[in-house]
């Protein structure tokens, strides 16, 4: 495990977007001013003619975005995640989610993990301000596979997607035959005492985690859940009334995002002990990723250590 190879996400953003743009002559992406960052510069390089620098003008870019939609194109618009979903969220709601418009929102640099950047760029609020919008599908892949197959997938879909990359090499855990669908989640362990919900970086953590609880007689069924809007309520309820206790992972605030959909679908259907991870209700501050990881609990060994407490096993 300790060899198995990093890729961050927003590299297999860009490789995607050169990969597809070869097969699909009316994708177009847009970029503000950062394609170097984002990755779209991959494809920006083979496919110079459709590639847009629109610069420093989110809104403006998103509505560019919105009119080559309406003219029949498949636009990707691309920028750090708090400037897409934070800065671009007005024209975002009324100019593509109103209209219902055929528009992709690639956002990089998502959460804590943007490490030195610091609180400025570290959003941990894309999935609340995205999961508003009515028609929106939001999707936060794992690793490189599922990136470049939610990219696929979002190509194919018809309508508004946000999908959120990151900006640290993560783990490759998927193997290349994995098949990914919006609104479906996966079982990555099995478990019976507790299940752990997770996505993005946090999948990983999570089956880390449930590798360390197993040795200490902990069954714990590990669930990676990349589209947060949809969500899988058929997997979640299923985990939830085989397991009796739920906890949900994301690097995100604890508020707006996965696990508040999570308690929200178990709330109504099926009552059951919930424990959220993720950012609680406090800004980031510069700082080496891994280490800001770890600080604000997004780290196997938090993970656990709530496993534990949830379970009544300290």
């Amino acid at each position: 495990m300790a060899d198995m190879k990093k890729i961050a996400t927003r590299d297999s953003y860009g490789k995607a977007l050169a990969q597809l743009g070869a097969e699909h002559p009316d994708l177009v992406v847009l970029d503000a001013d950062l394609a170097g960052a984002t990755k779209t510069a991959t494809f920006q390089k083979a496919f110079p003619d459709r590639h847009f620098d629109c610069g420093i003008a989110e809104g403006n870019m998103v509505t560019v975005a919105a009119g080559m939609a309406a003219a029949g194109l498949v636009p990707f618009a691309s920028s750090f995640a708090m400037f897409a979903a934070g800065r671009a969220f007005e024209q975002i709601r009324n100019s593509i989610g109103y209209p219902h418009l055929n528009v992709k929102i690639g956002a990089t640099h998502g959460g804590i993990s943007v490490g030195e950047d610091g609180a400025s760029h570290q959003c941990c609020e894309d999935f609340a301000l995205m999961r508003t919008i009515p028609g929106m599908v939001v999707i936060c892949p794992a690793d490189d596979v599922e990136a470049r197959a939610a990219v696929k997938a979002a190509y194919e879909h018809q309508g508004p997607v946000y999908l959120r990359f990151g900006r640290l090499a993560v783990p490759v855990f998927h193997e290349e035959d994995y098949e990914f669908r919006i609104g479906k989640g996966e079982v990555l362990k099995d478990g019976s005492d507790v299940a752990i919900i997770a996505t993005g970086l946090m999948s990983y953590e999570a089956l880390t985690a449930a590798g360390a609880l197993e040795a200490e007689g902990i069954s714990a069924r590990v669930i990676n859940m990349p589209t947060i809007k949809p969500l899988d309520e058929a997997l979640v309820l299923q985990a939830a009334k085989d397991c009796g206790r739920v906890i949900t992972c994301e690097e995100h605030s604890v508020i707006g995002g996965l696990g508040e959909a999570v308690c929200s679908l178990l709330s109504e259907k099926l009552p059951t002990p919930v424990r959220r991870i993720g950012v609680n209700d406090e800004f980031g501050h510069s700082g080496p990723a891994g280490a800001l990881l770890k600080q604000f609990g997004l780290s196997a060994e938090h993970v656990a250590q709530v496993a534990r407490e949830l379970c009544g096993k300290k």
